[in-house]
């Protein structure tokens, strides 16, 4: 699940991200993901590495660093530096609305960047790079052309990638000038890199490599090149880093249910809004609201369910009256939505007394039969879906006993 966000930097631009969320679990954590010099968000390689951390239970968030994608601000006004705040502004920014990050990512100099802000995000813990340089200077070898003119001029319009951007001599200054101390890094390290990366040398990873106290890793990213831009790299890298993440990261452990007895459901809120956590008679499964009634959309309503019900048990008693008649009947789709209507607009409702604006649950089930039937034998099998136990249940009085117990 992907939710598009947006938050503003100190510097007042607003810069465009996106959150990939993990489905059908609990989250476990939040990571923050930069991509590589004059990318942007969207690059294949974030998209993939971002949806293999969120399988395994780690909400990530890319974005554009300004300038770029759909950022605010002036390319030619950024730099080094600048990316460096944006990576703190962005931690900061999922501290205040979701969960600080535990896990920075960066791919090439976003990598570069990652390091160099890591001392400032105090709630990461384990920090890792994807084919970057050990300093932001290496990057300079790309703008090497136009690197006498941007001294003489200030100012260069230089082509990376077939777009051009323009770069301004603070630019080069402020890499230049820019020390990173990954020896006092004080976190745990992943590096990863290509032997055949042809933009970023491997020595550069050695170079990181060696400047880090342990605890650190080293993960060789055999035949991707620079982009990783075969599917099957982008998403190794992810999947692997989120085992590595989950030994030096603080995780939820998901809430422990009581085994349920014969007939009986137990819910068990996770704290995350309106998620529930379900056991019945020991299937477990979540429960949850739409985002736009405040929920997390991880899991299906309790409407849902109660459609579903509605939806399976109709299907289960035509299957077995059709297997009792031997009825040639290959499949049953059973179709159930659920709305409120008002008491007036129901023919065959009885209104409440005094309650003229009333309204009343309504079931829309629709019935897809695929068989070698006559038109007669499926109108009875139409007559025996209202014979469905949940059915009678639905349109009949039920009593609901609610007792406290203290655990």
């Amino acid at each position: 699940m992907q939710k598009k966000v947006n938050f503003t930097t100190k510097d007042g631009f607003e810069l465009s991200g996106v959150i990939h969320f993990p489905e059908h679990r609990v989250t476990q954590a939040y990571a923050l993901f930069a991509h590589c010099f004059t990318c942007t968000k969207n690059i294949n390689s974030a998209v993939n590495i971002a949806n293999a951390l969120a399988d395994e239970g780690i909400a990530t968030l890319r974005f554009d660093f300004t300038g770029l994608g759909a950022s605010k601000g002036d390319f030619a006004d950024t730099s080094f530096t600048t990316n460096v705040n944006d990576l703190i502004d962005a931690a900061n920014f999922l501290a205040a609305d979701y969960e600080a990050p535990q896990i920075i990512i960066g791919h090439s100099l976003g990598g570069t960047a990652i390091l160099a802000a890591a001392k400032d995000i105090s709630s990461a813990k384990a920090v890792a790079t994807i084919g970057s340089p050990a300093s932001p200077e290496h990057v300079l070898h790309q703008l090497e052309p136009e690197l006498q003119t941007l001294k003489e001029k200030g100012e260069a319009t230089i082509k990376l990638a077939g777009r051009p951007f323009t770069f301004k001599q603070d630019f080069v200054d402020d890499v230049q000038q820019h020390n990173i101390d990954i020896h006092g890094l004080n976190k745990a390290l992943m590096v990863m890199h290509s032997p055949i990366d042809d933009t970023v040398s491997i020595s550069e990873a050695e170079t990181i490599y060696k400047s880090a106290l342990h605890p650190k890793s080293f993960i060789t990213l055999d035949k991707a090149d620079h982009l990783m831009s075969k599917t099957e790299d982008s998403m190794y890298a992810g999947h692997v880093l989120a085992s590595w993440a989950s030994r030096y990261i603080d995780t939820k452990e998901e809430p422990l249910l009581p085994k349920a007895q014969d007939k009986v459901v137990i819910a068990a809120q996770t704290g995350e809004g309106f998620l529930n956590r379900v056991n019945a008679n020991g299937h477990v499964f979540l429960a949850d609201e739409p985002e736009r009634l405040g929920g997390t959309n991880l899991g299906p309503t309790p409407y849902d369910f109660l459609s579903t019900a509605l939806g399976t048990c109709t299907a289960m008693t035509l299957n077995m009256y059709a297997r009792r008649k031997k009825l040639d009947v290959s499949k049953v789709i059973v179709n159930v939505s659920h709305d409120k209507v008002h008491l007036e607009d129901c023919d065959h409702c009885e209104a409440k007394k005094g309650d003229k604006n009333g309204k009343i649950d309504k079931f829309h089930r629709s019935i897809v039969i695929e068989a070698d039937i006559t038109e007669e034998q499926r109108q009875r099998l139409l007559e025996i879906a209202d014979l469905c136990p949940v059915h009678k249940t639905l349109h009949s009085e039920s009593i609901i006993e609610t007792v406290l117990e203290y655990s």
